[in-house]
């Protein structure tokens, strides 16, 4: 018999309100993993683990959680009795943790992520629906790959995005659309399901403190070059641009770029529509991230910042 494992991390599907009808003015992560198994009574009598890795507002996740995270989840993938895992998350970062996850495991049984965007306190939670849809999807035979399902749509964990702050349908995949669909109990299901896509494996096992430093600036009206001259300094070792519309950078940060690069700093664009991405790489423009959105293209960039073999040396957690 084939064990669902569900690990919770904190997040708004964990978080309480002092009223039910507040949904916004809530604390994240109070809830354990099995209080959150508890709200979902067709759960009961399933062949399932539960266990509380952290009890995170997901605005603060941090590489260190990251790493503990992904250690995790290898280690229960490799017990042969456990057949998927579902992780519980907040909504704020999501998409990244959805991508590193993807990134530094070999997913050949199921990750399946979800959260809410209301409380477990609220007069009509989403969590206790999305967590029982998680589980339906990782108890399908053929899933494979880190996914994510919330509201019914289940979305790749390396084209997950956020699009609204506070609406319970706050998710998307841009332009690749949904993998399936949770229906009544069953899944439908449009394309095929993600390979493994592991980059780098061995990055959860390197102290998070080594992990190569990688910034984010956004390209805007008025936009200042000395923003990067100031994280150069501070020890960047990546860059990465959220252009606007596909991609395009302000002069004022295209010359602080090319000041960075001269220095050894890797310097990437993307965009920040979170639908579309950049197409296209004309010539003297800085490399793309391509559909990426800016947070994932920033685990990307660190991910290949990684020298080889650095995490077999010294370093480990």
């Amino acid at each position: 018999m084939q064990i669902t494992v569900v690990v919770a991390t904190g997040g708004t599907i964990a978080g309480s309100a002092a009223r039910a009808d507040d949904a916004v003015g809530y604390t994240a992560g109070v809830l354990d993993a099995g209080a959150l198994l508890a709200a979902v009574p067709p759960l009961a009598g399933l062949p399932i683990e539960a266990e509380t890795l952290a009890r995170l507002d997901s605005r603060d996740m941090d590489h260190a959680t990251w790493a503990a995270l992904a250690r995790r989840l290898r280690a229960l993938q490799a017990r042969p009795e456990v057949g998927a895992v579902v992780v519980t998350h907040g909504t704020d970062t999501l998409e990244e943790t959805a991508y590193f996850l993807h990134r530094t495991l070999r997913a050949d049984k199921p990750v399946v992520l979800t959260a809410a965007m209301r409380p477990a306190t609220a007069l009509s939670p989403d969590g206790p629906r999305n967590l029982f849809d998680a589980v339906t999807l990782a108890r399908t035979p053929g899933v494979r790959g880190v996914v994510a399902v919330l509201g019914g749509q289940v979305l790749a964990g390396a084209e997950l995005r956020k699009l609204h702050g506070w609406r319970v349908d706050a998710f998307s995949a841009g332009d690749a659309g949904p993998l399936a669909w949770v229906e009544d109990g069953g899944v439908r299901v449009l394309r095929d399901w993600p390979r493994g896509e592991a980059l780098r494996e061995d990055l959860p096992d390197l102290d998070p403190a080594h992990w190569p430093v990688v910034d984010l600036v956004t390209s805007h009206a008025g936009a200042r070059g000395a923003v990067i001259d100031a994280l150069v300094a501070a020890g960047a070792q990546g860059i990465v641009i959220a252009g606007t519309g596909n991609g395009s950078v302000h002069r004022q940060l295209r010359e602080a770029a090319a000041r960075a690069e001269a220095h050894g700093v890797r310097v990437w664009r993307a965009s920040r529509c979170l639908a579309g991405g950049v197409v296209g790489a004309p010539a003297g423009e800085l490399p793309s991230a391509g559909s990426l959105t800016p947070a994932q293209a920033r685990v990307a960039l660190m991910l290949e910042l990684v020298p080889p073999g650095r995490a077999g040396s010294a370093g480990l957690v």
